[in-house]
């Protein structure tokens, strides 16, 4: 696992802790804003770990794929980052 899968290994899990939290704030009954900060720090941290999956994926997957001479499987790459995009 490199640096990256590290980083975004480490944001999930702390994602899922504060998701953890979110439900039992909401559970407790805890005044809604709070609740909502909470969700709302979750999502930063998804979207930083995703940002980590895609930075890597781009680097050791697609930087694969174009330094062979496999057209169709360049093809699928770009394919696959076009989906990521809409």
């Amino acid at each position: 696992m490199n640096k990256l899968q590290k980083d975004g290994r480490k944001y999930l899990k702390i994602a899922q802790g504060n998701l953890e939290a979110s439900l039992q704030m909401l559970e407790d009954d805890r005044y809604c804003i709070d609740i909502s900060n909470q969700i709302l720090a979750t999502i930063a941290l998804l979207k930083k770990a995703n940002s980590n999956i895609i930075k890597n994926h781009l680097e050791h997957c697609v930087m694969e794929a174009f330094n062979t001479d496999d057209e169709q499987l360049k093809k699928e790459k770009i394919e696959e980052v076009e989906l990521l995009l809409k």
